[in-house]
């Protein structure tokens, strides 16, 4: 009893003193732990949540938020660097169509800290109905096709797409387009093409999704009544020269269409028609002409009545086998070389009228010895080719083998003649 009669005696005391020591306590904490005031070193991303999936955000809205808190100094460190300690979301549940300002909500982890702002507050959404809608493809068809030829019904598949999206933007679409050009064109067009989507001004419409994504375009292209396209046959008379082949025959364009105001005569046709006849009688060279066609009675060309040929002639390769000397080249003064075995035997291949003409001089086997003393070796010659248009196919031996001596020196003798004046008579020596 004498304590419960203290305490009720000293109560106000022991509270007095309890708060100061708390007061003491916290002095005692920030003096150790500041708060510091700043701006959150990164930005905040704003997760939408709750958003009905028939619905759709239209426009750009903000998606992060900048934040200013207070928190102690240690607890800096953890706010800039833990993506997971400061957590940004706007609820758009049970929001329906049209225009709304929705509170940004920030939860923070850390304890001790308190937001002082945020920018923005809000976010001012519009959320508008996702719909579909068919639209008949409407096909384009720009140019027209070759003279002769003529573009049949298209056909299109499919002929209709579905465009989804906000019902604000699919309101937009007046048509969905496609084109294909036939410009020049000789043969059947098959295409994908994807549709473009144009409002009432023929503006694209961008935005919405287009299911299937491409529409197959199928243009048929086809002769008219008394035309039709033939290859083009190239005729040659005369032989080249001799020595020389014949390679390539080559025409541009390879057919040429026909007309004839009776379709029977050009279907008759066996499906080529023949140049006039090139002369390749003494040819050695590529050449080029334009030629006329020869077309039967009541036939002609649509276009350019002539055509370009280019005639590639090569020369006939052959080979021949040669024997050689080696001839030595950059030796010093004072050496002598001597080469075994003093000839090789050489193949070359190249073109027969040339092979036919070349001459001694046109074909050298050197050793060049440049830097070379005294001594053996074993080298491999060069063959030298003065036509460029021969070539060395194999040589034997591929090495020879060179020894490099010290070249003997003159020894002047006197010889008499007739007992008068003696005459001085080099007589080689060799040097041990």
């Amino acid at each position: 009893m004498k304590i419960l009669r203290w305490l009720a005696k000293n109560l106000g005391t022991l509270l007095i003193a309890f708060i100061l020591a708390v007061i003491v306590w916290v002095s005692a904490v920030i003096a150790s732990d500041p708060n510091e005031e700043h701006i959150l070193a990164r930005s905040v991303p704003i997760e939408i949540i709750g958003q009905d999936p028939g619905l759709q955000i239209m426009g750009d809205v903000p998606r992060n938020v900048t934040l200013v808190l207070r928190a102690p100094s240690s607890v800096w460190t953890q706010l800039n660097n833990d993506q997971e300690s400061v957590q940004a979301w706007v609820d758009l549940s049970n929001l329906g169509p049209g225009v709304h300002a929705v509170p940004v909500q920030v939860q923070i982890t850390p304890r001790l800290v308190r937001l002082i702002r945020q920018d923005p507050e809000s976010l001012t959404i519009t959320l508008d109905p996702i719909i579909s809608q068919v639209f008949p493809v409407n096909l384009i068809v720009q140019g027209e096709p070759s003279v002769g030829y003529q573009a049949q019904t298209p056909i299109l598949d499919p002929s209709e797409v579905t465009v989804t999206g906000p019902e604000s933007l699919v309101s937009l679409v007046k048509e969905a387009r496609v084109r294909v050009d036939i410009t020049n064109e000789t043969q059947t067009i098959i295409t994908d093409e994807t549709p473009l989507l144009l409002d009432e001004e023929g503006r694209i419409v961008s935005g919405l999704t287009v299911s299937p994504e491409s529409v197959t375009i199928t243009q048929p292209i086809t002769l008219l009544g008394g035309y039709r396209y033939v290859i083009v046959r190239p005729v040659s008379v005369g032989q080249v020269a001799s020595g020389y082949r014949l390679t390539n025959i080559f025409v541009s364009p390879v057919g040429k269409i026909v007309f004839s105001s009776d379709p029977e005569l050009v279907n008759n046709l066996p499906g080529y028609v023949e140049t006039q006849p090139i002369d390749l009688t003494g040819k050695e060279d590529d050449f080029e002409t334009l030629v006329e066609l020869n077309l039967p009675p009541g036939i002609s060309v649509v276009g350019d009545p002539k055509v370009l040929v280019q005639v590639s002639i090569a020369a006939i390769e052959s080979s021949l086998a040669i024997s050689l000397p080696v001839e030595v080249i950059g030796l010093a003064p004072g050496l002598e070389a001597k080469v075994a075995p003093t000839t090789i035997d050489v193949i070359i291949s190249g073109p027969v009228p040339v092979l036919n003409t070349l001459v001694p001089a046109d074909v050298r086997v050197v050793v060049d010895l440049s830097g070379y003393d005294v001594g053996t070796y074993q080298l491999i010659p060069v063959v030298n080719i003065l036509p460029e248009q021969v070539e060395k196919v194999s040589m034997l031996p591929a090495t020879v083998e060179i020894t490099i001596t010290i070249a003997p020196t003159p020894i002047y003798t006197a010889t008499p003649i007739g007992g008068v004046t003696p005459r001085l008579t080099p007589t080689a020596t060799s040097v041990p």
